[in-house]
């Protein structure tokens, strides 16, 4: 199956829904900021959200906050609750705008600083956990405190982890070690059950057992 071709027609099948990453990105004021997630992979955000009931939701690397978007949809029927992690201010400020604008603001609480710093100094429990920091160093540096925050039955997802099978720009090169040894830990790890699917650049799904 040509999964380029696949995408084209799924993507088709949903744009009348009218929440996409093009009409998302042209209503941001701000012209620089992270990549964002594929429109396939907000659409398994928000699916697994609501399939999970998720009440307290961290998501790591907010960007202009497209994927927190998609995340908020699946929970503002029952009030859960995203904190999200953003390193770069001027770009936090856009996407607290921007959760304003598609009236999700109060699911979101953005917490600006470096994700390294402040994942460790949390301590409460989450239902999920998505990680999608554009520094991917950062990944397998930050696993042992992410299974550590989740609950158990909690949903462990993170994006750009078939980087290693990808042909990457030059400038995306270096991800492609730490991003090999997130999924080995990930897949070795004893407290969770896993895959990876093959939708956006590789959406990692993981189920704490224990």
């Amino acid at each position: 199956m040509n999964l380029e071709k696949a995408t084209s027609y799924i993507n088709a099948l949903y744009e009348k829904r009218g929440f996409s990453k093009e009409t998302y990105i042209q209503a941001t004021e701000l012209q620089e900021f992270g990549i964002v997630v594929d429109d396939d992979v907000s659409r398994m955000l928000y699916v697994l959200t609501g399939l999970t009931h998720a009440r307290r939701i961290l998501e790591i690397g907010t960007s202009i906050g497209y994927s927190t978007v998609s995340i908020a949809n699946a929970i503002k029927g029952y009030d859960g609750k995203i904190f999200t992690i953003e390193y770069d201010q001027q770009v936090a400020q856009q996407a607290m705008r921007n959760f304003e604008r598609a009236g999700v603001a109060h699911n979101i609480e953005v917490k600006i600083g470096d994700a390294l710093e402040i994942v460790p100094r949390t301590q409460e429990q989450f239902d999920l956990i998505f990680q999608d920091v554009g520094d991917k160093e950062l990944y397998p540096l930050l696993f042992d405190d992410c299974i550590r925050l989740l609950k158990p039955g909690g949903l462990f997802l993170a994006e750009d982890t078939l980087f290693p099978v990808m042909e990457l720009s030059a400038s995306w090169a270096h991800s492609v070690t730490p991003i090999q040894k997130f999924n080995e830990m990930v897949a070795e790890s004893s407290f969770l059950e896993s895959t990876i699917l093959p939708v956006g650049d590789g959406l990692t799904v993981a189920v704490k057992m224990s």
